[in-house]
């Protein structure tokens, strides 16, 4: 068993930080050399405040939101978020809001489903998609898929990393970028350079974690 090499980048803003680990990993439908662990930014109320106040500077002045779509396990990110765009500020569009954070319920399918009592805080509403991470955008695109066909209207894409400026003509504003990882790389499993060497999996991941193989 491997041991994985953790790096941590640290920036300007106190708690912000991606915590980072090299190797030869594999999700349910890529493999890459980098896995992010942002599990501390989406469980520590310090760093998920962190990370909200970065993300609230996208939006804060010229962006409308009623109400915050979770992905991946952000919910206290998007409680952080909706707390900093609703405050009292002349320059705020948002300004003594009371923003809606929600989580979607994902069928068998991998679809997203709103039941009739969440669909209010949908249908006519301005949404802002938070993730953890954008890379293939199809996670993004079910969100913004489900968001027009129960009514809403989507006004963003937020993320603490994303390798995508857009996802069908849909701004997607993060923190950081395959610019801040020297050598990122994402593959098809059938492609991955990794395993054509001989190189064993390291971990398998996802928006949960990793195990160690």
């Amino acid at each position: 068993m491997s041991t994985l090499q953790t790096v941590k980048f640290e920036t300007k803003r106190k708690d912000l930080f991606l915590r980072v680990a090299t190797g030869h990993f594999a999700t349910s439908h890529r493999h890459t050399n980098y896995y992010l662990d942002v599990v501390s930014q989406k469980a520590r109320l310090s760093e998920a405040r962190a990370v909200a106040a970065e993300l609230c500077s996208y939006y804060y002045a010229d962006t409308v939101v009623d109400t915050i779509l979770c992905l991946d396990g952000t919910e206290v990110i998007g409680t952080c978020l909706a707390d900093s765009l609703s405050k009292a500020d002349i320059l705020n569009m948002n300004a003594h809001k009371s923003l809606y954070v929600i989580t979607p319920e994902m069928t068998s399918g991998n679809q997203i489903l709103f039941r009739d009592n969440i669909i209010p805080m949908i249908k006519d509403k301005n949404i802002l998609i938070l993730a953890v991470s954008v890379s293939s955008g199809k996670t993004a695109l079910a969100a913004i898929d489900a968001i027009r066909y129960y009514g809403g209207k989507v006004t963003g894409i937020a993320s603490i990393f994303s390798t995508e400026k857009d996802v069908i003509g849909y701004p997607v504003h993060s923190i950081f970028d395959p610019n801040d990882l020297d050598g990122y790389a994402v593959y098809r499993p059938h492609e991955c350079p990794m395993c054509k060497a001989g190189m064993k999996i390291d971990a398998l991941i996802n928006s949960h974690g990793f195990s160690k193989l």
